[in-house]
């Protein structure tokens, strides 16, 4: 079976603070899109959830959870590991945790990181996912990046202190090493070069690992520079870029008899054959 952890990150798209008054990302529709996506095809995914957008949109996270989809932490804040320390870590993940539970009634095991800030700087992190419970993390980057990356870590599944770590997929595109399963990566790069990365990879018998945000379907926001892009134009340009392509690739991909399964029903399969 040709297996692809797609995955969402729910989180709001955040305005750099000089521009604070735009109309944010409606999370409860553009949701209701993905869940609607995974709905057609009877596939379930797992939603890696800000504590915070927890709070704020509970009816979301009931939805997500009665449709019989994953939930994982995604931390309280939406802070990247490098602000924290080992203790602030810690609390924070059991505020995420305490919330999702809370309306979800379901257990938690999955952590992403936030822009995928687990790196080698920060792997101190792993250990306090184990202090707090969590099984498993889809939080590294094998690859360098803008922001954050982890070249050394590798490609394959594997635990560290404790905790299996789902790396996110990369391979070469036009010459260089890119995330071809994840957000603005997938919507940005030539389809026929993703399609083409997706075929061979899962010929040699490899899981993509993904992820995507309500942004990246959102095509009506209006364009404000986001705080996460330290003031890079082209980066910027590059969340907006071809929001509306996310969907029908996804669907093609699907087509070419990619099954999208939760993490959490991957690693058990993945245990269970090791």
């Amino acid at each position: 079976m040709k297996t692809f952890l797609f995955s969402v990150d729910l989180e709001e798209f955040v305005a750099a603070d000089r521009q604070r008054d735009f109309r944010r990302t409606p999370l409860p529709e553009l949701t209701e899109k993905y869940l609607a996506f995974l709905r057609r095809h009877a596939m379930k995914a797992t939603f890696f959830v800000v504590g915070e957008i927890a709070e704020k949109f509970p009816a979301v996270i009931r939805a997500i959870a009665s449709e019989g989809h994953e939930l994982g932490c995604h931390t309280h804040t939406h802070w990247s590991l490098d602000r924290h320390t080992p203790q602030s870590l810690r609390e924070d993940l059991l505020r995420n945790r305490a919330a999702l539970e809370a309306i979800s009634n379901q257990p938690l095991r999955g952590f992403r990181a936030p822009i995928l800030s687990l790196t080698e700087r920060t792997k101190w992190a792993f250990a306090v996912l184990a202090e707090t419970g969590f099984t498993y993390s889809s939080s590294v980057l094998p690859a360098k990046n803008p922001l954050h990356g982890w070249p050394g870590f590798g490609h394959a599944v594997r635990r560290v202190e404790g905790i299996t770590e789902l790396p996110i997929t990369t391979a070469p595109v036009l010459g260089r090493e890119f995330p071809i399963a994840a957000g603005t990566y997938f919507r940005c790069l030539p389809f026929f070069a993703i399609r083409r990365a997706f075929q061979r990879l899962a010929g040699q018998g490899t899981t993509l690992t993904g992820y995507f945000h309500p942004y990246d379907i959102d095509v009506a926001q209006e364009h404000v520079m986001n705080e996460g892009v330290r003031g890079s134009r082209l980066m910027n340009h590059l969340l907006y870029f071809n929001r509306a392509g996310t969907l029908p690739r996804l669907e093609a991909l699907i087509a070419d008899g990619f099954h999208i399964m939760p993490c959490h029903e991957y690693l058990e399969h993945h245990a269970a054959l090791h």
